[in-house]
């Protein structure tokens, strides 16, 4: 399965161009230090029981703190029929906002 991989420093312009969405999939204590403007929070864990909340018609980037998790949630949510998810290469960390 092939999953887009977006640059960090382009995730703006992403969200732009697809009229998308940031989901932001890290954990309570790493939104702490900091999230993307508009990103909706929801962990990893926690996705398969809140997949309803989000529209699976809307381009979704997801992120992480690296892009690890963030790919795994991208490739959850298309084998969950989301037309387009995207990983943010590189995660919060290539934005300097997580250690």
């Amino acid at each position: 399965m092939e999953i887009s991989q977006i640059p960090a420093h382009e995730w703006e312009q992403w969200v732009e161009e697809n009229d998308g969405v940031v989901l932001d999939v890290r954990e309570p204590s790493e939104w702490e230090l900091g999230t993307l403007p508009g990103a909706i929070k929801i962990s990893l864990s926690e996705l398969p029981s809140s997949l309803d909340s989000l529209d699976s018609k809307r381009p979704t980037l997801v992120v992480c703190r690296s892009g690890g998790r963030s790919l795994q949630a991208a490739m959850y949510l298309t084998m969950c029929g989301f037309e387009k998810a995207a990983n943010m290469a590189g995660g919060m960390q290539a934005l300097g906002m997580q250690p």
